[in-house]
Protein backbone atom coordinates (compact mmCIF):
# COMPACT_ATOMS: atom_id res chain seq x y z
CA UNK A 1 0.00 0.00 0.00
CA UNK A 2 2.61 2.12 0.84
CA UNK A 3 4.27 1.74 -2.58
CA UNK A 4 1.49 2.11 -4.37
CA UNK A 5 1.32 6.10 -2.42
CA UNK A 6 4.81 6.73 -3.20
CA UNK A 7 4.35 5.98 -6.60
CA UNK A 8 1.23 7.73 -7.43
CA UNK A 9 2.80 11.01 -4.98
CA UNK A 10 6.04 10.64 -7.64
CA UNK A 11 3.37 10.80 -10.84
CA UNK A 12 1.75 13.86 -9.45
CA UNK A 13 4.79 15.40 -9.11
CA UNK A 14 6.16 14.57 -12.10
CA UNK A 15 2.60 15.77 -13.74
CA UNK A 16 2.78 19.19 -11.57
CA UNK A 17 6.27 19.96 -12.60
CA UNK A 18 5.84 19.55 -16.69
CA UNK A 19 2.58 20.94 -16.29
CA UNK A 20 3.95 24.59 -14.73
CA UNK A 21 7.24 24.45 -16.33
CA UNK A 22 7.75 26.62 -19.01
CA UNK A 23 10.30 26.71 -22.13
CA UNK A 24 12.97 29.06 -22.24
CA UNK A 25 14.68 30.19 -25.30
CA UNK A 26 17.47 32.49 -25.65
CA UNK A 27 17.53 34.52 -28.60
CA UNK A 28 20.65 37.35 -30.09
CA UNK A 29 19.81 40.10 -32.58
CA UNK A 30 21.12 43.17 -33.61
CA UNK A 31 19.70 46.52 -32.05
CA UNK A 32 21.42 49.79 -33.11
CA UNK A 33 22.44 51.98 -31.01
CA UNK A 34 25.45 54.00 -30.00
CA UNK A 35 26.15 54.61 -25.85
CA UNK A 36 25.40 54.01 -22.56
CA UNK A 37 21.98 55.54 -22.76
CA UNK A 38 20.88 53.60 -25.42
CA UNK A 39 22.55 50.36 -23.34
CA UNK A 40 20.04 51.59 -20.60
CA UNK A 41 17.02 52.10 -22.59
CA UNK A 42 17.31 48.83 -24.41
CA UNK A 43 17.20 46.71 -21.90
CA UNK A 44 14.88 48.56 -19.42
CA UNK A 45 12.07 48.19 -22.64
CA UNK A 46 12.98 44.62 -22.94
CA UNK A 47 13.60 43.90 -19.03
CA UNK A 48 9.73 44.85 -18.68
CA UNK A 49 7.96 42.82 -20.95
CA UNK A 50 6.79 39.83 -18.98
CA UNK A 51 8.15 36.69 -19.46
CA UNK A 52 11.89 38.22 -20.50
CA UNK A 53 14.25 36.54 -17.80
CA UNK A 54 17.12 38.42 -18.66
CA UNK A 55 18.59 40.85 -21.59
CA UNK A 56 22.10 42.18 -22.12
CA UNK A 57 23.04 44.45 -24.95
CA UNK A 58 26.45 44.87 -25.91
CA UNK A 59 27.15 48.50 -27.65
CA UNK A 60 30.09 47.18 -29.15
CA UNK A 61 28.64 44.79 -31.39
CA UNK A 62 24.94 46.12 -31.04
CA UNK A 63 23.93 42.58 -30.10
CA UNK A 64 21.00 41.71 -27.55
CA UNK A 65 20.68 38.63 -26.10
CA UNK A 66 17.40 38.03 -24.52
CA UNK A 67 16.48 35.05 -22.64
CA UNK A 68 12.68 34.62 -22.52
CA UNK A 69 9.47 32.20 -21.59
CA UNK A 70 8.48 31.10 -25.04
CA UNK A 71 5.01 30.42 -23.37
CA UNK A 72 4.75 34.45 -22.47
CA UNK A 73 6.41 36.31 -25.57
CA UNK A 74 7.54 36.16 -28.66
CA UNK A 75 10.30 37.63 -31.00
CA UNK A 76 8.20 40.12 -32.50
CA UNK A 77 7.83 41.26 -29.00
CA UNK A 78 11.01 42.10 -28.08
CA UNK A 79 11.82 43.41 -31.78
CA UNK A 80 8.76 45.96 -31.27
CA UNK A 81 9.28 47.05 -27.93
CA UNK A 82 13.12 47.95 -28.53
CA UNK A 83 11.66 50.24 -31.55
CA UNK A 84 9.01 51.58 -28.94
CA UNK A 85 11.50 53.06 -27.82
CA UNK A 86 13.80 54.43 -30.48
CA UNK A 87 16.16 51.46 -31.99
CA UNK A 88 16.12 49.65 -34.90
CA UNK A 89 15.93 46.03 -35.55
CA UNK A 90 16.68 43.95 -38.34
CA UNK A 91 12.81 43.23 -38.48
CA UNK A 92 11.21 46.16 -36.36
CA UNK A 93 12.30 50.17 -37.36
CA UNK A 94 11.41 52.91 -34.88
CA UNK A 95 9.61 55.66 -36.03
CA UNK A 96 11.14 58.55 -37.24
CA UNK A 97 9.56 60.84 -34.64
CA UNK A 98 10.39 58.70 -31.88
CA UNK A 99 14.44 58.23 -33.15
CA UNK A 100 14.39 61.74 -33.94
CA UNK A 101 14.02 62.32 -30.33
CA UNK A 102 16.90 60.23 -28.96
CA UNK A 103 19.69 62.25 -27.34
CA UNK A 104 22.01 63.49 -29.73
CA UNK A 105 24.75 61.04 -29.31
CA UNK A 106 22.13 58.19 -29.52
CA UNK A 107 21.36 59.31 -32.99
CA UNK A 108 23.38 55.75 -34.74
CA UNK A 109 23.24 55.12 -38.72
CA UNK A 110 20.28 53.77 -39.64
CA UNK A 111 19.62 50.50 -41.23
CA UNK A 112 17.85 51.61 -44.88
CA UNK A 113 14.12 51.55 -44.74
CA UNK A 114 12.82 48.11 -46.12
CA UNK A 115 10.00 48.50 -49.11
Amino acid sequence: MKTKKMILLVAVLIATTSLFAQSKKTEEFKVYGKCGMCDTRIEKAVNAIPGVVKSDWTQKTQMLSVTYKTKKVKSIDIHKAVAKVGHDTDIERANDKVYDALHGCCHYTRPEKKK
